[in-house]
């Protein structure tokens, strides 16, 4: 693990950690280092996440790893099923066990006759050689393989959300937004949100869904995993601005089988450009009078910053600055990756203009943290109420934020 100015790159543990951590009526176990859980507890809390998992350490010491005694995790079991009584049982190594190679697969197989009624299913992203994504991608795969059990569509319409987990920033409100538009749209109800909100249950009761909306590239081995399984089609995408939601809820339309209600949608669609009508004047008037300060530059999740840099760029016309992303898997030509080193050489370089990205990256530019869209953050967050990026809301919330950031740098000039 190299030296960072900043917070490190998510670690595959993490990802894993934000994916889970949601969960309610689930314990998760970390088989790992005193003080792990307690900061990984920390970040649920700032992150809004306030009935989720219920999060154990088993500690380790230097006898558990000279001699591979794991008997303390055995006892950390019977106590958590003792107290809690949990539906399910997620088990965590850290990079100690990882390295010595303690076999987790292992241990619960041995275990899971004792529990016959409470899965016991491990995660493999302990290392630091993992990337966050990777975690994320690993356990919302194993979470659809394992847990929904044989069920029959729901007698409505009904679908499952998949890949809004906290290690986005603004995870909630996002997937809020995208229900409260399904529910106008088509009439339909979520079976699970899996993972910002939902419950263990609801998860075993995924198969029952006629569709599955992918909000994240990570989500997609979960969908088609579903897909093989229950029959069950998905749909891959984020929805921001007011044409890339039209075309979302038109693409949904396609797969479901199901016409939109077009009262609600034109509704929808025009109180947005309606809300946007009065400023677009101004908005273009700084975009042809002050072209520098009207250049957008964005930092983060791909799906995110791709989906985001389309609706300022061809929707609103704001030019195009520089743009990358926080994984190496996910970096190709249109949105590469950007080392720490690269990112921060890049906000330092570029003057004017809006600049979209962490908490961390915001603060240490001297910008506002209105325009955070990804995480490291540096603030609680505490409401799941907040305005969302995402949908016919998101569209109006983003425009404010840009003609506002125009304006403040006009105001800095004079």
């Amino acid at each position: 693990m190299g030296l960072h100015r900043f917070r490190p790159p998510l670690s595959g543990r993490m990802g894993t950690l934000r994916t889970l951590g949601s969960i309610r009526g689930a314990a998760l176990i970390e088989y790992g280092c005193m003080g792990h859980m307690l900061y990984s507890r920390v970040f649920l809390n700032q992150a809004g996440v306030a009935d989720g998992c219920r999060l154990y350490s088993t500690h380790i010491d230097e006898t558990d790893i000279s001699m591979g005694d794991t008997k303390r995790l055995n006892r950390t079991i019977a106590e958590i099923v003792e107290k809690d009584k949990p539906e399910i049982i997620f088990f965590l190594p850290s990079s100690v066990p990882t390295v010595i190679g303690t076999d987790l697969n292992a241990i619960c197989k041995e275990l899971q006759p004792e529990y016959p009624d409470i899965p016991l299913l491990p995660f493999g992203a302990g290392g630091f050689h993992v990337h966050g994504y990777e975690g994320v991608e690993e356990a919302l795969l194993l979470l659809a393989k394992e847990l929904p059990k044989e069920r029959e569509k729901t007698t409505r319409p009904s679908f499952n959300i998949i890949g809004s987990c906290a290690d986005m920033f603004r995870f909630q409100s996002d997937a809020e937004e995208m229900v409260r538009i399904l529910k106008g749209a088509f009439g339909i109800d979520p079976v699970c949100v899996m993972t910002s909100h939902t419950s263990a249950s609801q998860v075993m009761d995924m198969g029952g869904a006629h569709i599955n909306i992918v909000v994240r590239r990570e989500g997609e081995k979960a969908a088609k995993y579903l897909e093989k399984r229950f029959g069950t089609p998905y749909v891959i995408g984020r929805p921001y601005g007011i044409e890339g939601t039209l075309s979302w809820i038109a693409n949904i339309s396609n797969i479901l089988g199901v016409e939109a209600d077009h009262d609600f949608v034109n509704q929808e669609a025009n109180r947005a450009r309606n809300h946007l009508r009065p400023a677009m004047p101004v908005l273009n008037h700084m975009i042809r009078s002050h072209p520098a300060e009207a250049t957008i530059s964005l930092g983060g999740h791909a799906d995110i910053v791709k989906g985001i840099l389309e609706y300022g760029h061809k929707e609103l016309s704001l030019y195009r600055g520089d743009c990358w992303c926080d994984s190496p898997d996910m970096g190709d030509e249109d949105i590469p990756y950007f080392l720490e080193e690269e990112w921060s050489k890049a906000v330092k370089n570029r003057k004017k203009g809006i600049f979209m990205g962490s908490g961390e990256a915001l603060k240490w530019a001297g910008k506002g943290l209105e325009l955070q869209i990804s995480n490291p953050d540096v603030r609680w967050r505490l409401s799941p109420y907040d305005p969302p990026f995402v949908g016919f809301h998101g569209a109006i919330h983003l425009a404010g934020l840009w003609l506002n950031a125009l304006l403040e740098q006009e105001e800095e000039e004079e």
